[in-house]
């Protein structure tokens, strides 16, 4: 019986992918009438078939048969109307997928026939004509084919360019794929402002929390409740009735030892409060949440995987966490972490984007202007987010990157410019200008605070290392709350008995920076006039150098003990279970001793006047120093020694004073601070990091000077078993299956045949994987003996042998390869240049080994004479 009536019908109602199901249901009910057919000659063995049906029918089953397996398109054969039904079970064993080459129909008698055309250009592969769900993914902890993916954007972007002239349609696509990547950065950096507002707003109120409460509304901060004070003195300006201390509330004074006592334990139980939640939180929702995510950031976009690491639940648990653990008073800052909030967003808006979701190497760069964006919110420097970007943590960073990050950060700063968080109009608590120019003499003094940042970085690194691995190698990393909830407590008791520990790190550095005036009620201003009388005013709001009051020397001891207290509980707290940045703490420790080394100089200057440093530019009553200035290139030159940021430090520092003529006491301290922490130890603080968990990432600034060929590293080694591969036509599912199971590698180079190992291809574990499991579902007839082939042609086979499986679409038929005398200094290259995953080693053509980004760290690891195990991710 014929399903369907003319041509023409069936053009309009049947596409060619609806034939492929048609065809296959009328197998199916083919077979079904066969079964009875053969049911019926079993109960009767004397009905025959006519021969002219035999010899008509008998082609159309191996014509079929080798339309299902061939590569070479369809088969010419005709579907003959005389076939009988014993002859249709041959062909219903199969399923049958024309994908796009679909056989036209011919209506001759009246009866249906499908005429086989040869195919004009024939697949690789008929098992994945069409893509399969997984292929071309990768799994955790896997490193990314660069050249794979890339590859594959310009084979996608080729394919909209041809199809953009066909209609206006593809023409929109095109415009929109276009689009898409700046419709992509400015999602980013509305919702990275709009976080970044809501975390600075949130930390601020609860800071404030721990000392008191706003009786006009408890969602006040201590400066917003004064604000609307009528009774708000400059002298007294934090104190307005609508402000109440916790002692106030509870005992109801404000002085003596029992208000000090109340409020010194409501600040600690605040304290243990908010570290408790944070600490919880992560460990119960998001263990990725924890750290600066700076070290993980710089290890994905080197092409590691890490899944779940950018995800939602991560986001909300960081978000939430970060303004609990800065809350909480430990030694940490919220501007590292929201480099991670930034990338979370990134990586959650790219699946809202096709180009970006199916291609790993598009999204890193969509992560690379994220961290921009994550400085530009932090700093409210958004050139110096896009140079932090270059120089600190990306791995592949194209001009249209740049270009992307720069519009990022931009719409970013302008977001959190519209919150206007601080309620000053600025981006960060610390804005500060100074209008003092800086003497050349002076560059003596940054370059030792040069030297300091130097020290204080490379101690910072090792002690800070030196805990965390006795965290990961003890039983103390199985009580991180304990840890956190320690750490806490003694933080909390130590800081608020001095004013300088008690308040935040930002209000510190604000403190810290700020140059002194006429209006300005703090210890550090508390100079002495002429006449002997304390703050007294002159006509201009700028103030003559004079010597110090009793304040100011209470403030010098104050903070040469917070000094020693913010050094040794930012070695322990960083890298704690919580969201812990390192940027405020490190800024902290060089504007403290900026701040006492500038209070110095300038009473230098003031009672040795006559000096000859002095004489010339310093004179009696004018303003020559700047201690200000000199805590902000203290805290240039602190953080630099731990991060080893350069350029872009000089940048954020810049953007943060609005001052060009500060440029260079900057860069002196911070090449300072890098020569001399280079001197002492190479890494940085988060290369350190990275080194410590092992991730595999390849640092581009780390030099390889050792004389080694590719031979030294690759496998198998002489004492290894030989090297596991596949060979093209000569290995069954069951084979295939086998080496899978007995082998936990990544990938499988392809060979020739065992006795010829000539390279072929390499084929990814996970594309094999799927692969198989895709033919075993969908393709009938494959059993464990059925033939796994990559080869271009068929082998001959068996007609009545199992349908084999044909793979070569999965087969990178392009691998890179390097021979047994290439120096390991040109291999380490190209891994880093090319983003390899592994490189194949041969010899005239002959397979001898491969060569892993793994096996390139190990030997990197064993040539500094480290252990070489310490590599724990494949």
């Amino acid at each position: 019986m014929c399903l369907v009536s003319s041509d023409a019908m069936v053009t309009e109602l049947i596409s060619r992918r609806q034939f492929s199901r048609v065809l296959a249901i009328l197998m199916s009910y083919t077979n079904r009438f066969a079964q009875r057919r053969m049911k019926s000659r079993l109960k009767n063995p004397d009905h025959k078939t006519p021969a002219s049906q035999k010899k008509s029918s008998a082609p159309l089953g191996k014509a079929l048969k080798r339309r299902i397996m061939d590569n070479g398109g369809f088969y010419n054969d005709n579907y003959n109307s005389g076939s009988s039904d014993d002859e249709l079970v041959d062909i219903t064993n199969g399923t049958i997928d024309f994908g796009e080459d679909v056989p036209p129909l011919d209506f001759s008698g009246g009866r249906c026939k499908v005429k086989w055309v040869q195919n004009s250009s024939p697949k690789l592969m008929d098992l994945l004509d069409e893509a399969v769900p997984g292929i071309g993914t990768y799994e955790d902890f896997n490193t990314i084919d660069w050249v794979r993916e890339k590859s594959k954007d310009r084979d996608r972007h080729r394919e909209i360019t041809n199809k953009r002239k066909q209609s206006k349609l593809a023409l929109l696509l095109s415009v929109s794929d276009a689009f898409s990547g700046w419709l992509l950065m400015l999602l980013i950096g509305l919702m990275s402002g709009a976080l970044a507002g809501g975390i600075d707003i949130a930390a601020h109120w609860m800071t404030d929390l721990k000392e008191g409460v706003c009786l006009n509304g408890f969602w006040f901060n201590h400066e917003h409740c004064c604000w609307a004070s009528n009774e708000t003195t400059f002298q007294e300006r934090d104190k307005c009735p609508q402000w109440r201390s916790w002692a106030e509330l509870m005992v109801g004074v404000n002085e003596g030892a029992s208000a000090y006592v109340v409020n010194y334990l409501m600040y600690v139980c605040w304290a243990l409060l908010f570290a408790f939640l944070a600490v919880s939180l992560v460990r119960s929702f998001a263990p990725y949440a924890c750290g600066s995510g700076i070290p993980e950031i710089k290890t994905i976009l080197g092409g590691f995987i890490i899944r779940g690491y950018l995800g939602k639940w991560t986001l909300i648990i960081k978000t939430i966490t970060l303004v609990l653990a800065v809350s909480s008073g430990l030694s940490l800052g919220k501007e590292g972490p929201l480099v991670h909030v930034a990338c979370c967003c990134a990586n959650i808006l790219c699946h809202f984007f096709t180009k970006y979701r199916r291609n790993e190497a598009k999204r890193r760069e969509v992560l690379s202007a994220a961290s921009a964006v994550g400085v530009s919110v932090a700093f409210g420097a958004p050139i110096g987010g896009v140079l932090f970007s270059l120089e600190e943590v990306s791995y592949y960073f194209p001009l249209k990157t740049l270009w992307r990050s720069f519009f990022a950060a931009l719409v970013a700063a302008f977001t959190l410019r519209s919150i206007n968080p601080f309620g000053n109009s600025r981006l960060v608590l610390f804005y500060v200008e100074f209008h003092t120019p800086w003497h050349l003499l002076e560059l003596l003094p940054f370059v030792l605070l040069g030297i300091f940042g130097g020290l204080w970085g490379a101690f910072f690194i090792r002690a800070n290392i030196a805990w965390c691995r006795k965290r990961k190698t003890t039983r103390l990393g199985n009580y991180s709350v304990l840890e956190v909830m320690v750490v806490a407590l003694a933080t909390a008791l130590l800081a608020f008995p001095n004013e300088y520990t008690r308040m935040s790190s930002s209000e510190l550095i604000s403190e810290l920076f700020n140059d002194c005036s006429l209006l300005d009620s703090s210890k550090l201003c508390d100079y002495v006039s002429n006449s002997g009388n304390v703050n007294t005013s002159e006509a201009t709001n700028v103030l003559a150098d004079r010597p110090a009051g009793p304040g100011i020397y209470t403030a010098m001891w104050q903070l040469s003990l917070a000094l020693v207290f913010k050094m040794f509980v930012t070695v322990v707290t960083f890298g704690m279970k919580v969201p812990s940045g390192l940027f405020i703490p490190s800024m902290a420790v060089g504007a403290i001793a900026g701040r006492l080394l500038g209070v110095g100089m300038e009473q230098l200057a003031i009672y040795h006047h006559d000096w000859a440093v002095f004489k010339g530019w310093c004179s009696p009553g004018a303003d020559c120093i700047t201690p200000g200035l000199y805590a902000m290139v203290g805290a240039a030159a602190c953080l630099g020694g731990v991060t080893r940021m350069t350029v872009s430090l000089v940048v954020i520092m810049f953007e943060l004073t609005g001052g060009l003529e500060y440029i260079v006491p900057l860069m002196a301290a911070t090449m300072t601070s890098k020569w001399v922490a280079d001197a002492l130890g190479r890494e940085g603080i988060y290369e350190a990091h990275i080194r410590l968990n092992g991730y595999p990432f390849l640092e581009p600034k780390e030099e390889f000077r050792h004389k080694t060929l590719a031979e030294d590293v690759m496998r198998p080694r002489r004492s290894d078993p030989p090297l596991s591969v596949l060979t093209q036509s000569e290995m069954t599912v069951e084979d295939v299956e086998r080496l899978i199971s007995d082998t936990t590698y990544s990938g499988f180079p392809v060979v020739v045949s065992q006795q010829s190992p000539r390279l072929v291809g390499f084929v990814l574990r996970r594309d094999l994987v799927i692969s198989l499991e895709n033919a075993r579902r969908h393709q009938d007839g494959v059993v464990s003996v059925s033939a796994v082939l990559f080869a271009e042609h068929d082998p001959p086979s068996s007609p009545s042998g199992p349908p084999a499986v044909k793979l070569r679409n999965i087969l990178d038929l392009s691998p890179f390869t390097v021979t047994v005398h290439t120096p390991m200094e040109i291999v380490v290259d190209i891994f880093r240049k090319l983003g390899l995953r592994q490189c194949l080693v041969t010899q005239n053509g002959r397979l001898l080994g491969i060569i892993t980004k793994k096996d390139i760290l190990k030997h990197m690891a064993q040539m500094a004479n480290r252990d070489p195990d310490s590599i724990l991710f494949n």
